[in-house]
């Protein structure tokens, strides 16, 4: 498993937990931190999919 989809995952979850934070105590701004890094995690998670996928389909041809 790519350490890309490792970070990226544990990066979305902080993300959601800010998000939520945000909107539980009315701060705008920690809720947009929030949604940003949740999303900058989803981006990794799935760069570190392809990379695997990428991996995957070399083996095969190997």
């Amino acid at each position: 498993m790519d350490n890309d989809r490792i970070k990226g995952a544990a990066k979305e979850i902080k993300g959601s937990i800010k998000e939520a934070a945000g909107k539980v105590t009315g701060r705008r701004e920690t809720e947009a931190e929030g949604k940003v890094e949740k999303a900058t995690g989803t981006v990794q998670r799935k760069v570190g999919e392809a990379k695997d996928k990428l991996r995957e389909e070399l083996d095969k041809d190997n």
